[in-house]
């Protein structure tokens, strides 16, 4: 049944700092110790793991929301380095490390137990059809210590949106970095100074003067290169009534 908005994101609050300690330095370190050679190796390896030796083609349509060429840096050299058991061994290890640091005390109260089983008890309750990274994961046992244990059903419920989320863009016809920048704009920000796009080549850097009609544009349908005129769009201060929404509270992205 549907729920209201400030509950879903208030859930979200809740639910998405316990998923994304595994970005943390903790995991991270872990992950260079493992032989990778920087952050997103160690992203790679360990998101990438629950779908096996993927291609990075494979990788790339199932996180969607990378550039071209970015997940081929990565994959397939990161399994020349180890295995996917073994980053999946590593990301759990050193995600709940990093969370038992992060909540102290807690870690061992029975309230945290408890809170482990209802959220691994929504998190394996969903439906897996047309969500490929989620459904790998679910096929993941469940871990029995519950900070490790509450941490994996974070991850599964992170997953399980980041699916959907796919889903949506591409009925409306969104592409994977077109994403970013409406997501950046929807902070407030020019979308070339974006974390997730300001690497990109030039070629494919948003332009903000690039021309464009506020008549015959929209985040959806936008006229000329998608992604340019959305910035176009931004720096004139148009904004679209059915722009992309997100929650309250700005983040870093992780994708």
């Amino acid at each position: 049944m549907p729920h209201p908005q400030d509950k879903i994101h208030r859930m979200f609050e809740l639910i998405e700092p316990i998923a994304t300690i595994t970005f943390s330095q903790g995991p991270t370190d872990a992950f260079l110790a493992l032989g990778m050679r920087n952050y997103w190796d160690g992203y790679f390896a360990g998101r990438a793991a629950p779908l096996g030796i993927a291609p990075a083609a494979v990788v790339h349509a199932v996180f969607y929301n990378f550039a071209d060429g970015e997940v081929a840096r990565h994959i397939p050299w990161v399994w020349e380095i180890t295995t996917p058991k073994k980053a999946l061994a590593v990301r759990e290890r050193s995600s709940a490390a990093a969370l038992r640091q992060r909540i102290g005390e807690l870690a061992d109260s029975p309230r945290l137990a408890r809170a482990a089983d209802l959220a691994t008890r929504a998190a394996v309750s969903a439906p897996t059809e047309g969500r490929a990274l989620y459904a790998g994961l679910r096929a993941l046992d469940v871990p029995e210590d519950p900070v490790a244990r509450l941490w994996h059903a974070a991850t599964l419920l992170r997953e399980h949106r980041g699916d959907s989320h796919n889903a949506v863009l591409v009925a409306h016809d969104i592409r994977g970095t077109e994403a970013h920048v409406l997501l950046a704009l929807s902070f407030g920000m020019k979308a070339e100074q974006f974390s997730r796009t300001h690497h990109l080549p030039q070629a494919q850097q948003p332009d903000p003067h690039v021309p464009c009609s506020p008549d015959t544009a929209s985040p959806t349908k936008p006229a000329d290169h998608p992604i340019l005129c959305a910035a176009a769009l931004r720096d004139r201060g148009t904004r679209h009534p059915n722009r992309y929404r997100q929650p309250r509270r700005e983040r870093k992205s992780h994708a």
